[in-house]
């Protein structure tokens, strides 16, 4: 079998390549985009605002661990970020899990414009392994002899798809990263395109593997912190969710390049998929827009009971509420009659708030949005 030789062996690391030209059209649509999201998001309320923070950081939040085969509670990750930006919270005591990657978020959030530093890296890997109690190193770079591979299968038969630095190199590799990102985010840095310091940030990271666990994790926030430092503002993207969605992928093309220095490609595929983050987010200002509208054109013409269950409806997101809307639910969510409920949402249906779809058990209500 031929000597596999990793890309951090190579004699030209840590000097990534990558096609400039191949990536122009990604980042001309991600300029455009986000400058269409910026200015849409001047039309959103304040409470609004802070509603698209808390949606965008809990998934985040959430999808990001989910990657890594970690299913936490979303509404303690919802409560654990209310508590950490300071919002209306319950104050109840929450898992350390979800409020250890939710803390991590909303520093990310906060902090996304200062220099990356060692301390800072620490501090989020702290926050991440709150409460475990199975890591040697926690809060700073790995320190064991034994290999740090990626590897599959069973124990006695596992396919090795990748090994990291020794640990002993830490230290160098780790100075060299962390003087890299702020060099290529430096103010008189404007020769790499944004797509590609939020890429390379985020495989360079990887590629090193410097903690016990928890990488991919970080390695994701410091893309969303790439891309922060270079729109000047937080990025306000559910990068996770859309990686999470095509999860094999993501896996693919890491793997693909572990014997790589030229990254156009992994590039490629991760410019898309911040691209497809960038849209999600739009979806999400579009809908607060919309439901902004709505209450100011019906919240006079419906009654309590019917501002309760549109509320729920909205509550599920641009998505929408899944199934749609049974007058069964809409009895359990107002705490109300068969009767009263029959009249209420054939009063809905008539002032077109919601569309009524199927006919006896299958009868769905959906809502009708003014897009315009």
């Amino acid at each position: 079998m031929a000597y596999r030789k990793w890309n951090w062996q190579k004699e030209e690391w840590p000097n990534f390549t990558y096609n400039q030209e191949a990536l122009k059209n990604l980042e001309y649509q991600f300029t455009q985009a986000n400058g269409v999201a910026l200015g849409a998001f001047k039309h959103v309320k304040n409470d609004d605002k802070d509603e698209l923070l808390i949606e965008i950081l809990v998934n985040e939040a959430f999808k990001t661990s989910e990657i890594e085969g970690e299913y936490l509670d979303r509404d303690s990750i919802q409560e654990s970020i209310k508590q950490n930006l300071g919002l209306n919270s319950t104050k109840r005591r929450l898992p350390p899990a979800e409020f250890g990657i939710s803390e991590m978020m909303v520093d990310l959030y906060q902090s996304y414009n200062k220099p990356l530093t060692h301390e800072g890296l620490f501090q989020w890997h702290t926050m991440l392994t709150n409460g475990r109690r199975d890591l040697v190193d926690i809060g700073k770079y790995r320190t064991h002899d034994d290999p740090m591979q990626v590897v599959s299968g069973r124990l006695d038969r596992q396919t090795i798809h990748y090994e990291a630095p020794p640990s002993k190199a830490m230290k160098k590799e780790m100075e060299a990263f962390v003087f890299w990102f702020n060099q290529v985010h430096g103010q008189k840095e404007d020769t790499m395109l944004t797509l590609a310091r939020a890429g390379i940030a985020h495989f360079y990271f990887l590629a090193i593997h410097p903690f016990e666990d928890g990488n991919g994790r970080i390695a994701r926030g410091l893309s969303e912190k790439s891309i922060s430092m270079s729109i000047q503002r937080p990025a306000l993207i559910s990068l996770s969710h859309m990686i999470e969605a095509k999860k094999k992928d993501y896996y693919a093309f890491l793997e693909a390049h572990n014997m790589k220095l030229d990254l156009t490609k992994w590039l490629l595929y991760f410019g898309q998929t911040i691209l497809d983050a960038q849209d999600n987010t739009m979806k999400i200002i579009e809908f607060l827009i919309e439901k902004a509208k709505f209450f100011d054109r019906f919240s006079n013409q419906i009654n309590n009971r019917q501002t309760k269950a549109i509320k729920r409806i909205f509550n599920a997101g641009h998505q929408g509420f899944k199934g749609g809307l049974s007058a069964e639910n809409y009895i359990r969510i107002v705490k109300t009659s068969a009767s009263t409920a029959t009249r209420d949402l054939k009063d809905l249906v008539d002032k077109g708030i919601l569309l009524k779809t199927g006919a006896l058990k299958s009868t769905r209500y959906w809502l009708v949005l003014d897009k315009s």
